[in-house]
């Protein structure tokens, strides 16, 4: 089985956000169980030197950008195994960021047309295609309005994955002539309009042969009108080629037991002293962080975003109350929304012996968190698959969540009669629901029985890669047979 594995981002190479911590670790696991599995992205001038001066030059040519005739380049990096070529154009690419040009459209339709028109040039012809998200949407509508006609493309089928419905690349119509070069016939039936603009997830999941999301509740909550995000009547059109496959987390970077980056290292094979070691992470992360040290109080965490989607008005809404009331200590880590930064920098000075509000992103400051936290706190409002909370298990801190998409896939309500479940789920969009929650979650914490067969639970839970490529696998296998 051979398979191309589309995204703008992937790492170690860049990385913005969940993607690319996907589209860096399903592949080397589609690889272990025998996929023939290669990633193209764009070569974006954030690629650090030791992978750029290492990269092998494949390709030199043109492609046309509707009546643009535009450069484009291959290069090649194999990477633990797996073989990554990289889509060039100065132009395009060598910029201070990824996204969130003026010229997208242009930049991203480049992408899905280099792809498809250099596979003779990297004599990569595979089974299925796996684009992902918005960025490489024109892959399937490309591949169908402009390489039928070719019995090596004609035989490739495509799978379309949607990580976050609400990015959808939507763009001026005038796209569809001066960018896209496709004819309008295809804006007018509907296959690329979205409210009189161009839409390229929605041509993606309209050409793709099947479409699939990051979740199994996620995949049927985007059918309906709340998760839709006006794409709910297409995606129930759809239903039956629509899949929901759940995103797992790379467990040798995420591993207590080697990461370099928090204080004491620990493992899941004895639970007292997996409890006792995370205690010992948590001392030494208060001091860092200026908190009282103190093993007995429990550590409630966010590692996140700082957007209304993560839930943060439950958490604006409810925190200072909860601070007043409970004894704990609450240690922020993410940027985002101002009004939300400065929010979390208030409670930080009005309650400065129990939170750190630290407004930034630092990896080992975020894995040092995973390692000290007791409880980590993540009420969205929607979340498609959600990488914290997997995160928060496999070092040992229970998930206090919403029930909502991949959250409501992977945490479980604990049982203290059944002795099963590895977080604290709450059912609504709801401000006191979270408060009565993490109440669960904190009072419990104060039975040290209990408290660490939860953490025992979470550590136990198995959300690498291993069964969600197993789905893929599956999944690609019944594409082929279609």
């Amino acid at each position: 089985m051979k398979v191309l594995y589309v995204a703008a981002e992937a790492a170690p190479f860049v990385k913005t956000g969940g993607l690319a911590d996907v589209a860096g670790s399903l592949p080397f696991a589609l690889k272990e169980q025998g996929v023939d599995v290669r990633v193209i992205m764009p070569k974006f001038s954030k690629i650090s030197e030791e992978y750029r001066n290492n990269m092998e030059h494949v390709y030199d040519g043109t492609i046309n950008v509707s009546w643009r005739t535009k450069f484009v380049g291959i290069d090649k990096y194999e990477y633990k195994g797996v073989t990554f070529y990289f889509v060039d154009n100065e132009e395009y690419y060598y910029r201070d960021g990824v996204y969130g040009y003026d010229d997208d459209a242009e930049r991203f339709s480049f992408f899905a047309r280099a792809i498809l028109n250099c596979l003779p040039a990297i004599d990569f012809w595979p089974d299925v295609i796996n684009a992902n998200d918005w960025h490489a949407g024109l892959v399937p509508v490309l591949l169908k309005l402009e390489h039928q006609g070719d019995e090596r493309y004609a035989k490739i089928k495509t799978l379309y994955t949607i990580h976050n419905l609400k990015y959808q690349g939507v763009f001026p119509k005038d796209v569809m002539g001066d960018v896209l070069g496709l004819d309008w016939k295809y804006f007018n039936n509907g296959d690329l309009e979205f409210y009189d603009a161009v839409n390229f997830m929605k041509g993606g999941i309209i050409y793709a042969d099947y479409v699939s999301t990051v979740s199994k509740t996620y995949a049927q909550e985007i059918q309906y009108e709340y998760f839709g995000e006006h794409l709910d009547g297409l995606l129930r059109a759809r239903k039956d080629d629509l899949y929901g496959i759940v995103n797992g987390i790379d467990y040798e970077a995420y591993n207590p037991a080697t990461d370099k980056n928090i204080f004491v290292n620990y493992d899941n094979s004895d639970a007292f002293t997996a409890f006792e070691r995370k205690c010992d992470n948590k001392v030494r992360l208060q001091e860092v962080l200026g908190l009282p040290q103190s093993r007995k109080t429990p550590m409630v965490s966010m590692v996140t975003r700082l957007v209304a989607a993560k839930g943060l008005d439950l958490v604006v809404r409810m925190m200072d109350e909860l601070l007043q009331h409970e004894d704990f200590q609450f240690v922020l880590l993410g940027t985002g929304d101002k009004v939300y930064e400065d929010w979390f920098k208030g409670l930080a000075w009005r309650f400065p012996q129990k939170v750190s509000a630290n407004i930034l992103f630092n990896y080992q400051l975020a894995q040092r968190i995973y390692a000290a936290s007791d409880i980590f706190l993540m009420p969205s409002n929607y979340e498609p698959c959600g990488i914290g909370q997997l995160v928060a298990m496999r070092y040992g801190a229970a998930p206090v969540v919403r029930e909502t998409g991949g959250l409501k896939d992977t945490v479980i309500q604990y049982d203290k009669y059944e002795g099963k479940g590895n977080g604290f789920v709450f059912s609504n969009y709801n401000a006191h629901e979270m408060m009565y929650a993490l109440k669960r979650a904190l009072s419990t914490y104060g039975n040290f029985e209990v408290w660490l067969k939860i953490s025992s639970n979470a550590m136990n839970s198995d959300y690498s890669w291993t069964e969600s490529a197993r789905e893929y696998i599956d999944l690609y296998t019944k594409l082929m047979n279609k």
